[in-house]
C-alpha cells in the first residue's frame, strides 16, 4: 500500500460508519471495581479487550490488582471471554519478571485461554518491557525524550536486550501479534497513526505495533469521547482504540460514573463497529497488509507522541 492510500475513507464491515474499541490495562483491577463496568459494556453491546496478569507477582506492586491466580477473578475473566470480550496480555505479572517467569506467564496464558495473547501492552513498572522508555524513539527524538526526562528511562527496560536476564524478544516475536506503543489525544486513533498495525524494522522482535487514544482514567476517558469528538469520529469514518484503566474511577461509591454512562450510550446509538482490539487490527491489517513503516513515518509518529507526552505526562 502506498502512503497516499492511507488518507482514503475506510469501508467498515456491514456499512458501519466508524470503529471503536477499548484496551483496558489491568492495573488496580478487581471484581469489585471493574465487573460493574463490564456488565454495562456487555449490556449495551460493546465488546472490548480486557488485559490480565497470568501470574501472581513476588514483589510489592507499584499498582495493585487481581491476577489469574485468584480463582474467583479468573472465573469472572472466563465469563467475559465467553460473552465475546477479548483477553489481552499486560506482562506476566505486576512486578518485573526475568525470562523464565515471562515464559511461564505466556505458557500460563495459553493454558488458561487456549491460545497465545493476540494483543498486549507493556506494564509501566516492568523491567522486561520491550522497546520501552527511550527505546520507543529514534535519533533526535530519543535524545529529546532523554533530556526531558533527565535520562531516567535510558536503558531502564531490557525486554529486547539479548544478553539481559529480562530478554524475551524472541518469545514476543513467536507468540504475540500486536503490541501497543504510542498514545494520542485524538479520538480518531487511525488519523493519528494511519499505518497501524505496522512493522518497525528497527524493532524486529515486535511483529506489529498499534496506537491508541488517551484515556487512562475516568476524567481523561470522558474528555476524549466527548460528544463533539464522537461526532467527528463518525464524520471522519475513523477508528478509535481507547487506552484506559477501567478500574480508575469508572465505578465508585457503588455507582457508575454518570458522564461515562451518558457518553457511552450516545456512542452506542451511532452506526459504529464495536469490536475487540484484535478484530479491529486484523481488519486494518488485511487492508494495509503487513505495512513496514519508513524512517520518516516513524519520526512523524514519534514527534506527535512526544508533543502529547510532554503536555499531559501519560503514556
Amino acid at each position: 500500500m502506498s502512503r497516499a492510500d492511507f488518507s482514503t475513507t475506510v469501508n467498515w464491515p456491514d456499512n458501519k460508519r466508524f470503529a471503536f474499541s477499548i484496551f483496558d490495562d489491568t492495573d488496580l483491577a478487581t471484581i469489585e471495581k471493574t465487573k460493574p463496568v463490564y456488565d454495562f459494556l456487555a449490556e449495551h453491546g460493546f465488546r472490548t479487550t480486557k488485559s490480565v496478569w497470568p501470574l501472581k507477582g513476588t514483589d510489592d506492586p507499584s499498582y495493585g490488582g487481581s491476577t489469574c491466580d485468584d480463582e474467583s477473578y479468573l472465573k469472572w475473566i472466563y465469563q467475559l471471554k465467553e460473552s465475546g470480550f477479548e483477553i489481552g496480555y499486560h506482562m506476566a505479572t505486576y512486578s518485573s519478571s526475568e525470562r523464565d517467569k515471562t515464559e511461564r506467564g505466556l505458557n500460563r496464558f495459553t493454558e488458561l485461554f487456549g491460545q497465545s495473547p493476540s494483543a498486549m501492552s507493556c506494564h509501566s513498572a516492568c523491567k522486561e518491557n520491550i522497546y520501552w522508555g527511550s527505546n520507543r524513539l529514534s535519533g533526535m527524538n530519543r535524545l529529546a525524550y532523554d533530556l526531558a526526562t533527565r535520562f531516567k528511562y535510558r536503558n531502564k527496560f531490557e525486554g529486547h536486550i539479548e544478553n539481559s536476564p529480562y530478554f524475551w524478544g524472541d518469545l514476543c516475536q513467536q507468540q504475540i501479534k500486536y503490541v501497543r506503543n504510542f498514545v494520542y489525544p485524538d479520538i480518531n486513533t487511525l488519523a493519528a497513526c494511519p499505518y497501524m498495525p505496522y512493522h518497525d524494522p528497527d524493532r524486529p522482535y515486535v511483529n506489529m505495533w498499534y496506537a491508541s487514544s488517551e484515556g487512562p482514567d475516568i476524567n481523561s476517558f470522558v474528555k476524549t469521547i466527548s460528544e463533539i469528538n464522537q461526532d467527528r469520529l463518525e464524520q471522519e469514518s475513523g477508528a478509535c482504540i481507547m487506552y484506559t484503566h477501567l478500574a480508575c474511577g469508572f465505578y465508585e461509591n457503588n455507582q457508575l460514573n454518570s458522564t461515562f454512562v451518558q457518553l457511552m450510550k450516545r456512542l452506542r446509538a451511532k452506526n459504529g463497529w464495536f469490536v475487540p482490539v484484535i478484530h479491529l487490527l486484523d481488519f486494518l491489517g488485511e487492508r494495509n497488509k503487513i505495512y513496514q513503516i519508513s524512517n520518516k513515518e516513524r519520526a512523524q509518529l514519534e514527534r506527535r507522541w512526544l508533543k502529547h507526552k510532554f503536555h499531559v505526562g501519560h503514556s
